[in-house]
C-alpha cells in the first residue's frame, strides 16, 4: 500500500513567525499532538507536544510566556519528509529508524499533500492476523516510570533522556496515575501564569508529578489482543497504555510498538 491511502490530508499548519501561543490553540482546539510549520506555504519545520514540554521546561527559557517565544525557535528543523508513492512498510521503518511520530507527505511538486503519524498507523492494526497477536507479545518490559512525590522537572528528564512521551507513575509497585508530554506542557503554561516571573526559578522545584497526573489511568492485560489495544488507542487517542498483572505494572505497549508489529508484518 501506498502511504498515499493512509496519510491525513487535513493539513493543520503554523506559520513560523507566530508565537508559541498561537501553535497551543491550535493543538487544542485540533486534538493533535504536532503541526507542520511552514514559511510562505513551504514546509520548514515541525513542532510538537513534546518540543514545546522540553523547552518551556529547559533553564533557558523557564521563565519566558509562551506568548515571547516565536514557533521557530521551539520547531524540529530537520524535518524528514516521504513521497505519497512510498510503500507503507518503508515509510513505517523511517519513522522507527529515526525515532520520529509523524511524516510530512510530499506530492510529485515537493509540495505537501499530508501528513501521516503513528496513530495513522494503529487504525491499521486490526483483522484476524492481529486478533492473534497478544499484548505481551509486543510491549515494552523496560519500563521507565516515576513515583507521585517526584519532582516535575524529573519526570520532564527522564522523559527527555528516554525519548519517550508518557511516564506511569508507580507507588510501592502499584499504577496510580499516568503523566505525558501533553501534561507537562499544560503544567509548565499554567504555572507561567500563576506565578510571578521573579519566584518561579525556586518554586518550579516544588511541583510534583502527584499535582498534574493524570489518576485512574487506563491499563490493559498482558493476554489481550492487538486489534482490542488498537481499539484503544484510536478511541482515546493515547499514545501507550501501562500493562498491569496482579496490581503489578509489568510493562507498556505504545504506539511505536504496534507500528514495529506493522512494519515486521509487512515486510
Amino acid at each position: 500500500m501506498q502511504i498515499k491511502n493512509l496519510m491525513s490530508e487535513d493539513l493543520i499548519t503554523v506559520d513560523k513567525d507566530q508565537n508559541l501561543s498561537d501553535a497551543l490553540k491550535l493543538l487544542r482546539k485540533n486534538n493533535v499532538s504536532r503541526l507542520p510549520v511552514t514559511n510562505n506555504k513551504e514546509l520548514v519545520g515541525i513542532i510538537s507536544e513534546r518540543d514545546i514540554a522540553n523547552k518551556l521546561g529547559s533553564s533557558k527559557y523557564e521563565s519566558m510566556p509562551a506568548s515571547r517565544l516565536h514557533i521557530s525557535s521551539v520547531m524540529v528543523k530537520d524535518v524528514f519528509t516521504v513521497p505519497q508513492t512510498m510503500q507503507l512498510e518503508d515509510v513505517a521503518r523511517l519513522m522507527l529508524d529515526k525515532g520520529i511520530g509523524s511524516v510530512p507527505v510530499m506530492d510529485e511538486d515537493d509540495k505537501m499533500a499530508g501528513i501521516v503519524s503513528k496513530a495513522d498507523f494503529v487504525t491499521l492494526a486490526s483483522g484476524i492476523a492481529f486478533d492473534k497477536i497478544t499484548v505481551k507479545e509486543v510491549m515494552s518490559k523496560e519500563l521507565i516510570s516515576v513515583s507521585p512525590t517526584e519532582r516535575l522537572i524529573h519526570a520532564r528528564r527522564q522523559m527527555l533522556e528516554g525519548h519517550v512521551g508518557r511516564l506511569p507513575v508507580i507507588d510501592d509497585g502499584e499504577l496510580v496515575g499516568m503523566i505525558t508530554s501533553k501534561d507537562l506542557m499544560r503544567a509548565f503554561i499554567d504555572f507561567r501564569k500563576k506565578v510571578p516571573e521573579k519566584y518561579q526559578k525556586s518554586q518550579i522545584k516544588e511541583v510534583l508529578v502527584e499535582d498534574i497526573m493524570s489518576h485512574n489511568p487506563t491499563f490493559v492485560s498482558k493476554d489481550m489482543s492487538i486489534s482490542e489495544i488498537s481499539e484503544i488507542i484510536v478511541e482515546t487517542g493515547y499514545n501507550g497504555l501501562p500493562v498491569v498483572e496482579d496490581d503489578k505494572v509489568i510493562g507498556i505497549i505504545t504506539q511505536t510498538d504496534i507500528l514495529r508489529l506493522i512494519e515486521k508484518l509487512e515486510s
